[in-house]
């Protein structure tokens, strides 16, 4: 029998093959593409979301979101994905800084009211929302209590499970950005707490596990490593957020289930699962995974390519 030779996919775009094609006409500064795959999108909100922070990506380095409000300067759909663009450039500013160093406030304010005047031309959409609290990490104190709360509410009513919308909370209330681990938790858990059977809010709970593994390690760069940490993945709450999350989103799921908007929530829990040693649930999510891969968070605990095909060989499906 010919051996597996199993290689991971990191395809950027999770496997949406029309963003995947779209992407080529940002390289050609063609913009009619973008406005072409927003348009058909619609009110798919996960969907949405997905495309427009992959576009905006795509859109940071080039002057093609800007080619469209120039051809068309009331489009709802270019007014979007130039808030999402401006939050990206953001962020693409502050890591060039380096950690700890803030970019200009008027840098972060320009991105603000792109994100403000994408909400007032797309009403109903919750995709400026997140940007918008996105881009407020990048304040050097934050920003008001009030005003982040506002903010919330305003995404929570227009998509009250939207897992990018609570992810960018939780990275906000994080003790790597502007809160704690505690705060980081106890947000996360809450979420899961009121999510229905079948969405992925309890993965979550994963993600600030993640954070605050990423937060030790850059608190540990010149001191030894904080003691436990060999055991952070396998203590028993982490066992038992993974069996929950698995238990609350993942069962009776197939893998025709999972969105291209879902699969780097599915690697989250899939890579805390393999982990925590819990074979009996990282078969069934490699198997759901297949090839199908997000180099985030396994590129943060090792080489992803060496870490999927290992864990594969031990629990994923065999032939």
């Amino acid at each position: 029998m010919a051996r597996d030779r199993f290689a991971p996919d990191f395809d950027p775009d999770c496997g949406d093959a029309v963003l995947s094609s779209t992407r080529h006409d940002i390289v050609i500064g063609r913009w009619q593409g973008l406005r072409d795959l927003l348009r058909v999108t619609g009110r798919d909100w996960l969907a949405r979301g997905h495309r427009t922070r992959l576009l905006a990506q795509a859109c940071a380095s080039s002057s093609t979101v800007e080619s469209w409000l120039a051809a068309e300067p009331h489009s709802a759909d270019a007014l979007v994905l130039r808030a999402a663009t401006e939050t990206a450039r953001a962020f693409t500013l502050a890591i060039a800084a380096g950690r700890g160093v803030p970019i200009e406030q008027q840098r972060v304010d320009s991105a603000v009211l792109a994100c403000l005047a994408a909400a007032d031309a797309c009403p109903d959409d919750p995709t400026p929302w997140i940007s918008l609290i996105s881009v407020a990490r990048l304040y050097v104190s934050g920003v008001r209590r009030t005003e982040l709360a506002r903010w919330w509410d305003e995404l929570h009513q227009r998509d009250p499970y939207s897992t990018e919308g609570h992810l960018q909370i939780l990275h906000y209330y994080s003790a790597r950005w502007h809160g704690s681990h505690g705060l980081m938790y106890d947000f996360a858990r809450d979420a899961a707490g009121v999510a229905p059977p079948g969405c992925p809010l309890p993965v979550l709970v994963q993600y600030a596990r993640v954070e605050e593994y990423r937060h030790a390690l850059d608190t540990a760069a010149d001191r030894p490593a904080p003691v436990g940490l060999g055991q952070h993945w396998a203590h028993d709450g982490a066992v038992g957020d993974v069996r929950r999350t698995w238990e609350r989103w993942i069962t009776g799921r197939k893998e025709s289930d999972i969105a291209p908007g879902e699969l780097r929530d599915l690697n989250y829990l899939t890579h805390a699962a393999c982990s925590a040693g819990m074979a009996d649930v990282a078969g069934p999510l490699l198997e759901m995974t297949g090839r199908r891969a997000t180099r985030t968070p396994w590129s943060y605990t090792g080489d992803p390519v060496q870490q999927l095909t290992r864990f594969r060989k031990e629990w994923g499906p065999r032939g």
